[in-house]
């Protein structure tokens, strides 16, 4: 088990067949120099170590870019998402976490991005870390942590400022984070561009699978015109939504999608609206999920001792007590929120609406 030994070298494998033809180490300059020859002329280039706040030597093999997604993956912020709620509170067998809508958003803004030539390595990292400011149950931790921070708590802008701060990500990875809503400024960079549309791709497919495999809704629910435009199938829709990015793309010269398309998408994000997101027992949830966030910021707030260092506080922050206890409760997942609930709080777990802990 610790290996095969020929000539100068370890093998995996005794019978390894699998050949490289010996030459020079493909360097960071070198696929620098290939994105600069054959990206198209709007994508964003991986220069050096790129800009961050704090100044880096430029690594070996890796381009910055490529740094900057490592670090998100190896992060706790990426990890926990495993256990964050992407439309089912507390998520278990094949529903949907925070983590695998992250993942399924890089596929679909990586595919985007090398159909238009633009740099699908900043696209995939901003993809990847694009949820990272999302506390635990879903949107409804945003309500919950609003009445805490000055100007309400938005989990792009805390994501790139504060659960990833530490990684000293580059400025165009942070913009992608930070506005990568339709509700926030436009980012920067193409790829950030692509991730906004990527997103909402990705959500919009992906939740209608997890409602019809819940029962939910059904396919004779969905609008007949919708239907005929992009399907009833998730990989059918990706396929026509991602091609109709990549088209209107290069023919306007701007990340977009045709109008037909693009109507037939935010049909179905109303229907998701309608039917999944704002049901009475998701609503019910979300509710749920706002006093036990609320319940357990107060006590933290209360009981500052009692809270793990979580970074440091903005210099803007007047009062470092109540962001701390909401920078601490933002980080947890699902399972560890309503366990803090039950053991700091006494709450009772059984009051939680159906369908949180349970499934769907």
């Amino acid at each position: 088990m610790e290996g095969h030994t020929a000539r100068h070298a370890v093998m995996a494998h005794g019978d390894t067949h699998a050949g490289i033809q010996a030459r020079s180490p493909v360097r960071r300059e070198v696929r620098e120099k290939i994105e600069q020859e054959t990206l198209n002329p709007g994508a964003a280039w991986a220069i050096g170590a790129g800009t961050r706040a704090r100044t880096e030597t430029p690594d070996e093999f890796r381009t910055c870019f490529e740094k900057d997604r490592d670090r998100i993956v190896h992060s706790a912020a990426f990890r926990r998402l495993a256990g964050k709620t992407q439309v089912v509170v507390y998520p278990r067998d094949h529903q949907r976490t925070r983590l695998t809508h992250a993942i399924e958003v890089a596929q679909v803004a990586t595919a985007i991005a090398r159909g238009v030539g633009a740099n699908a390595t900043l696209a995939d990292a901003i993809a990847l870390g694009h949820d990272c400011g999302h506390g635990p149950g879903g949107h409804a931790s945003e309500d919950a942590f609003d009445p805490y921070i000055l100007g309400g708590y938005q989990h792009g802008p805390w994501g790139a400022d504060v659960a990833l701060r530490h990684l000293n990500l580059c400025e165009q990875t942070l913009d992608g984070i930070r506005n990568h809503s339709w509700s926030r400024p436009a980012p920067v960079t193409a790829e950030g561009e692509i991730v906004s549309w990527a997103d909402r791709i990705a959500y919009c497919a992906h939740d209608l699978e997890d409602a019809m495999h819940a029962g939910i809704v059904s396919p004779a629910d969905l609008p007949a015109g919708m239907v005929r435009l992009i399907g009833e199938r998730r990989s059918v829709q990706l396929r026509t939504f991602i091609t109709a990015a990549i088209v209107s793309t290069v023919r306007e010269g701007t990340v977009s999608m045709d109008p037909e398309i693009a109507a037939a998408l935010a049909q179905l994000r109303q229907f998701n609206y309608e039917r999944i997101y704002m049901r009475p027992d998701s609503v019910a949830q979300a509710d749920a999920v706002i006093e036990i966030l609320r319940s357990l910021v107060d006590y933290f707030i209360a009981h500052p001792g009692e809270i793990p260092r979580t970074g440091e506080v903005p210099d803007d922050v007047s009062d470092p007590v109540p962001w701390r206890a909401v920078a601490y409760v933002a980080g947890m997942t699902d399972r560890f929120a309503f366990e803090q609930a039950e053991s700091l709080l006494g709450y009772d777990l059984s009051r939680i609406p159906a369908g949180i802990g349970r499934g769907v």
